[in-house]
């Protein structure tokens, strides 16, 4: 997706070789309107699945869901990294690694909110490591529903995640693949 593309080209700040960050218009400070056209797309990419729910884990995808999931007119759901008292009853559980925290999480849902009669989209904001989308992958497997695939925003390919669920067999459509970048050149190049 070009227009995206374009955005991390202007707006984002690379650290490094491997860390980017999109806070100014994706995930903290978020650009409505650029959102809007990535649920549009995500929605001509999946918009003949049959798709009646997408999930995402908390907390940064939950936007880009949101707004994802006017366009299929169907519910969001996200994992949430801890148990609270609001959810009672049974849930289903996996455990994630977080790229951007360092550091390990259970993440839940609630039974009530995703059973065998549902056909689920995944959506994130990035693809690195794939830990994030494994967890999603084993909840919806768990539940005994069918997964349609995954929606990411910026997909670090030159990471492994991308390739890993890929080989699960899993659709994986990411509107930025970025292939490499580079702090000290202020440079940053996408995937063809």
């Amino acid at each position: 997706m070009k227009l995206l593309e374009e955005r991390i080209r202007k707006d984002g700040t690379i650290r490094g070789t491997e860390v980017l960050k999109v806070d100014r218009f994706l995930n903290h400070q978020m650009d409505i309107g650029l959102i809007n056209e990535i649920g549009k797309e995500f929605k001509r990419l999946y918009g003949d699945c049959g798709v009646n729910k997408i999930l995402t884990i908390e907390a940064s995808g939950i936007g880009i869901a949101c707004i994802t999931a006017q366009f299929f007119n169907v519910p969001v759901i996200f994992a949430k990294k801890n148990k609270t008292k609001n959810i009672a009853g049974d849930v289903y559980t996996s455990k994630v690694e977080s790229f951007t925290h360092g550091k390990v999480y259970d993440i839940i849902v609630s039974k009530e909110f995703l059973g065998p009669e549902d056909r689920v989209l995944l959506i994130d904001d990035f693809l690195a490591n794939g830990s994030a989308l494994q967890g999603l992958i084993n909840l919806v497997r768990d539940a005994g529903a069918t997964l349609v695939g995954a929606g990411i925003c910026v997909e670090k390919a030159f990471q492994p995640g991308g390739d890993l669920i890929r080989s699960m067999g899993v659709r994986v459509e990411s509107l930025a693949r970025v292939k490499s970048m580079d702090e000290a050149t202020n440079s940053i190049e996408f995937c063809e």
